[in-house]
């Protein structure tokens, strides 16, 4: 009787421990699956396929120049938005650079909140053209300094 508990005992204890043993394994997969699902992807700033060096370097000496350091800032919102959400929200492509260039030229409301873009008529579509190239290829780590 008493080999009889002992085996039974036994099976029993083997098999509780293969059953942990495979659930511990399916948690651990779980786990695993649900960690790679919230893995940050790291992006890397794309380049404008229709900016050059030269136009992007432009566009930032323009802005410098300009008085959109007066409403902009390149991290931190002042009135209106930081160069870096600018840069996060809008693809790098055609259609943004002719929205953001009439932006610029004729100003603007209700994209980033009730504080209208004063208009800048003043400004060419060209010239207008490359400040929105260099601000577009802005990634986080961009600074943008005064070079006065």
């Amino acid at each position: 009787m008493m080999s009889i508990k002992k085996t039974t005992i036994v099976t029993f204890s083997a098999a509780l421990i293969a059953f942990a043993g495979l659930a511990s394994a399916q948690t651990k997969k779980k786990v695993a699956v649900k960690k790679k699902a919230q893995a940050p992807v790291a992006q890397a700033a794309p380049v404008l396929p229709f900016a050059t060096a030269a136009e992007i370097e432009e566009g930032k000496n323009l802005i410098l120049k300009s008085d959109c350091l007066a409403c902009h800032k390149m991290e931190e919102k002042l009135v209106g938005p930081p160069y870096v959400a600018i840069a996060a929200k809008y693809l790098q492509d055609q259609n943004t650079l002719n929205t953001l260039t009439q932006k610029i030229i004729s100003g603007g409301t209700g994209v980033w909140g009730a504080v209208p873009m004063a208009p800048h008529p003043a400004i060419t579509p060209a010239d207008a053209n490359k400040m929105i190239k260099y601000i577009l290829t802005l990634n986080s780590k961009s600074t943008l300094t005064s070079s006065k």
